[in-house]
């Protein structure tokens, strides 16, 4: 629609209110318990900053202020609705969805990462997505096995 048929004061201020949809992943949205409750938390804090951004009065502000909430709202709820939880782990032999696996690098580097959902994950404190490369060379191995990334062979040292 064009500018001159909304109450936006420039292109710029409607831009600014329009913001497209965060993209959803094609996987199977599986996640763990805490995982689950990330998300919910994250919906409640979306809700609480439109809901702070609605008072505001002037029309063009409170279009920006609630942009990305309702974008966060809307992406959200369609990764609560698609949520599939996944039971912990109930054996340490092989690495599964949930299971927290250490593995020792060519380099003699040695990492531990957590196997999650994707919304979950985060490599800096200890987690990668259950579709991460890595995580897919690892789901099925044992303590012992060898898998090889990029160049540099893996080899599984403990699961949790």
């Amino acid at each position: 629609m064009a500018v001159a048929f909304t109450k936006e004061e420039s292109f710029e201020t409607a831009s600014e209110t329009l913001l497209p949809d965060r993209p959803i992943s094609p996987h199977p949205n599986l996640v763990t318990e805490a995982g689950l409750n990330a998300l919910e938390s994250q919906v409640q804090q979306a809700r609480e900053a439109y809901n702070a951004a609605s008072p505001i009065e002037d029309v063009n502000e409170r279009r920006r202020q609630t942009a990305n909430p309702l974008r966060d709202l809307r992406y959200l709820a369609a990764r609560l609705r698609t949520a599939q939880l996944m039971p912990a782990p109930t054996s340490i032999d092989t690495v599964a969805f949930g299971s927290t696996v250490t593995f020792r690098r060519d380099d003699g580097r040695v990492q531990t990462y957590r196997i999650v959902g994707e919304d979950e994950a985060d490599p800096k404190v200890g987690s990668i997505s259950y579709v991460s490369p890595v995580a897919r060379l690892l789901i099925g191995k044992t303590v012992g096995d060898m898998v090889e990334t990029g160049g540099q062979e893996l080899e599984i040292i403990a699961i949790a």
